[in-house]
C-alpha cells in the first residue's frame, strides 16, 4: 500500500483545547445555545456585544485560554427546520478551514457543537464525523498540484493536521481511512485527461494497492472485440494514439471470514469525452475530464475497504476505462454491434459512450454473480446531464431492479446517505424505459439511445437502466427468474461536481454508510 502517493492532514483526538500543538479553534455550531468551554463563550458574547453578526457570518476572533489565543466561528445556520440536514455542518466546517488558513493556521482544532434544539437528533448522528469530513475536504491538493514541484506555494496552502475535540480515540482511524478514499477518487477524477489517460490512471492504482489486500488485475488488449465488444467500439479511435489505448481494471477484496455478501461494481471510467462523432459543440466539452466518475469513487470505495479490512464480506470492481475519442475510426450512429450478452445493438448517439462501455464489464459481472454468494450488482457513472436537471447538483440517483428493490437496495443507500450527508435520490425504472429501448426495426434488439441530449430526453437519467439491464442480459435475472440479481444503477453525474468545483467523492460516504457500517 503506497502511503506516499496521497496527501491529507494527519487527524487526532483531543478534549482540551489548550492542547499543545494547536494554533488555532474552530468552532462550528448552530449557536442556538451557549458554548460549553467558558473561556470560548466568553470571548463570542464579547464579540457578540461589538458585532450582531459575529455569530451568523465566519469570523475570527481573540480567546484567552485556548490554542493559539483564537477562535474561528463558522456557523452551520439554521439546522432545525424541515428541510435542514447534517450537510450544514461540513459547509460550516469547510468555510471556518479557509478562513482559518487565511488566518496561517497549520494545525487547527475543530470543536463541534449541535444544541439539537427542536430537531430530530437521529438526523444529525453524525454531525461530529461530518464536520470534521468537511474540515478534511477542504484541505484537498489536486494530484497535478502536488507532482509540479514548481507550483506556486498558494496552490499547495493548507493545514498539515487537523485536532478533533471528542474523546472517540477510533475517530482518527475512521476519518483518515474514508478521506483516503475520497482523495483517491478526487485525484483520479479530477486530474486532466493525460495525467489520468486509461493506461496511466491503471499505473495510479497498481501504485495505490500495491502490497495491500486489495487484488488488482490491469486488462489490456490489442482489441476488446470478442470480450467487451461495445467497448472496443468506443476505444476504437483512441488507439490510434498509443497513449489513450483502454484498458479494464479489475479490483477484489475478500474479507475475513466466511464470505456473506458479495458486491460487484462496475465503473464508468471515460477519461475524456468528445462525444465522438456526435460532438460536444458549443463549448460544452470543457470539463469532461471528469466523466470517469463513477469508476473514480467505486476505487476510492476500494481504498477504504483496504484500511478497515470489514470481515465477511467479498466486493469486485471493474473499470471500465476508455476515451471517448473523434476522428476517423470513430464509430457512428446506425452502426450495429453484438453485445456480451449476444443482444444486436444499434447505436443512436455516440456521445452516449459510457453506458456502451459499460454493458459488456456488467454482463461480464453478472456472469459472475451467477456463482457468488449473495450478489449483488452495481453500475456506476456520471451518466446524464439529465440527472443533474431531475435531482440539481450535490445529489446522485439511485434506481433498483426488482430483486433489489424487495433488497431496499436504494432505499438502504438513500438512507445512509441522508445521515452521513451523502444525498441519494431514488428513481424507479418503469415499463415506458423499456419501451423507449426497444428494437425499432428488424436489424437490431435494443436501441442504445435517441439522438436527443438527455437533458431534453423525458425520463433521460432512467432509460439508460433500462439499456444497462437489457443489453446486459440481465433482463433474464429479474423477480421472476429462476436464479434472480438484485442491481442498482447509480447516476452520479449531479453528486460529483463538474469543474471548477472541487470532486466531491460521492457516493463513497453513502455506500460506506450502507454496507460498511
Amino acid at each position: 500500500m503506497s502511503t506516499t502517493l496521497l496527501q491529507y492532514p494527519k487527524v487526532f483526538v483531543t478534549n482540551n483545547v489548550a492542547v499543545d500543538g494547536a494554533d488555532c479553534i474552530i468552532l462550528v455550531s448552530d449557536f442556538q445555545t451557549p458554548c460549553a468551554i467558558d473561556s470560548i463563550q466568553k470571548a463570542v458574547d464579547v464579540a457578540k456585544s461589538i458585532d450582531d453578526s459575529a455569530t451568523s457570518q465566519v469570523n475570527i476572533i481573540p480567546c484567552e485560554g485556548v490554542a493559539g489565543g483564537r477562535v474561528v466561528l463558522s456557523s452551520t445556520g439554521p439546522v432545525s427546520r424541515d428541510f435542514d440536514d447534517v450537510r450544514r455542518f461540513g459547509d460550516a466546517a469547510k468555510s471556518g478551514v479557509a478562513r482559518a488558513v487565511q488566518a496561517g493556521s497549520k494545525k487547527p482544532l475543530l470543536v463541534v457543537q449541535f444544541s439539537g434544539t427542536k430537531v430530530s437528533s437521529s438526523s444529525f448522528d453524525k454531525y461530529v464525523q461530518v464536520a470534521a469530513l468537511g474540515a478534511l475536504g477542504q484541505c484537498y491538493v489536486p494530484l497535478e498540484v502536488r507532482e509540479d514541484k514548481q507550483a506556486p506555494p498558494s496552490a499547495t496552502r493548507t493545514i498539515e493536521t487537523l485536532f478533533v475535540f471528542s474523546d472517540d480515540a477510533s475517530l482518527p482511524d475512521f476519518l483518515q481511512s474514508v478521506e483516503g478514499g475520497r482523495v483517491v477518487c478526487r485525484d483520479i477524477c479530477g486530474s486532466d485527461p493525460e495525467r489520468m489517460a486509461p493506461l496511466r490512471a491503471a499505473e495510479y492504482i497498481e501504485t495505490l494497492f500495491q502490497d495491500s489486500c486489495v487484488k488488482v488485475d490491469v486488462h489490456v488488449s490489442d482489441s476488446f472485440s470478442e470480450q467487451y465488444p461495445l467497448l472496443e467500439a468506443v476505444a476504437r479511435c483512441s488507439r490510434c494514439v498509443e497513449r489513450h489505448h483502454p484498458c479494464v481494471i479489475n479490483l477484489e477484496y475478500v474479507g475475513e471470514g466466511e464470505v456473506e455478501k458479495t458486491l460487484f461494481f462496475v465503473g464508468k471510467g471515460i477519461t475524456y469525452d468528445t462525444g465522438g462523432a456526435d460532438i460536444k459543440a458549443g463549448g460544452v466539452m470543457a470539463g469532461m475530464h471528469r466523466d470517469k466518475g463513477g469508476a473514480s469513487s467505486i476505487c476510492g470505495f476500494m481504498y477504504i475497504l483496504s484500511q478497515m479490512k470489514p470481515k465477511n464480506i467479498r466486493v469486485v470492481a471493474k473499470l471500465a476505462m476508455v476515451r471517448n475519442s473523434v476522428g476517423s475510426d470513430a464509430y457512428v450512429a446506425d452502426e450495429i454491434i453484438r453485445a456480451r450478452s449476444g443482444q444486436r445493438i444499434r447505436v443512436g448517439n455516440t456521445d452516449a459512450e459510457g453506458r456502451m462501455v459499460m454493458a459488456d464489464v456488467l454482463c461480464e459481472a453478472k456472469e459472475e454473480a451467477l456463482v457468488a454468494v449473495n450478489p449483488f450488482l452495481f453500475t456506476m457513472a456520471t451518466l446524464t446531464g439529465h440527472a443533474v436537471r431531475a435531482y440539481g447538483t450535490g445529489y446522485f440517483a439511485s434506481m433498483d431492479n426488482g430483486p433489489a428493490k424487495e433488497g431496499n437496495v436504494s432505499q438502504s443507500i438513500s438512507d445512509a446517505g441522508f445521515l452521513w450527508g451523502d444525498p441519494c435520490e431514488i428513481s424507479t425504472v418503469r415499463r415506458e424505459d423499456f419501451a423507449f429501448i426497444q428494437s425499432k426495426y428488424m436489424t437490431e434488439d435494443v436501441v442504445q439511445s435517441n439522438s436527443a441530449p438527455s437533458t431534453g430526453t423525458m425520463r433521460g437519467h432512467q432509460f439508460p437502466a433500462a439499456f444497462l439491464t437489457m443489453a446486459s442480459g440481465l433482463n433474464n435475472h429479474g423477480s421472476n427468474s429462476d436464479n434472480p440479481l438484485p442491481y442498482t444503477h447509480m447516476d452520479i453525474a449531479g453528486s460529483t461536481q463538474m469543474w471548477p468545483t472541487p470532486v466531491s467523492g460521492s457516493p463513497i460516504l453513502a455506500l460506506f454508510g450502507a454496507f460498511l457500517q
